[in-house]
């Protein structure tokens, strides 16, 4: 089986924050942005059938989410998927952001990033409420040890 946790692209979480900002910013109206958000859920590595499970499931969102971390040396990494097309691209996200990254740099990356991009603002309710628990999940379980 390939690695399902997410590696790494960028070298910082800002930098992976303002190459995520930069992609977005390429295209003039939301319906562009979503598909594109879509795609990256799409490249996500694949989440094992086993882990889609109650222990593995994110709470607080409409969307059926699950999510797996692992330790690796000093770096956290993370898997994760939707039953949601959106939602798999929103988790795709939050994970070029914190996969891979210490402890300390994702403590010190809080999540008002999705504000910043404007994407709380573009999502319904539910699933800005969602991407806000998923980011919660994962600064969470990293601070649990």
């Amino acid at each position: 089986m390939s690695d399902p946790f997410v590696e790494p692209i960028e070298l910082s979480a800002t930098e992976a924050i303002a190459a995520i900002g930069d992609d977005l910013a390429l295209f003039d109206d939301w319906m562009d942005r979503y598909q594109q958000i879509i795609d990256w859920g799409r490249a996500l590595p694949s989440f094992p059938e086993a882990w889609a499970d109650d222990a593995h499931r994110v709470p607080g969102c409409q969307s059926r989410v699950w999510m797996e971390a692992e330790r690796r040396d000093d770096k956290w990494y993370f898997a994760g998927t939707s039953d949601a097309a959106i939602v798999s691209g929103l988790v795709a996200m939050l994970l070029r952001v914190y996969s891979g990254r210490s402890a300390a740099e994702i403590a010190a990356t809080e999540p008002s990033f999705l504000q910043d991009l404007g994407l709380i603002q573009a999502l319904s309710t539910n699933r800005g409420n969602g991407i806000a628990a998923m980011a919660r999940k994962i600064r969470e379980r990293v601070a649990a040890g």
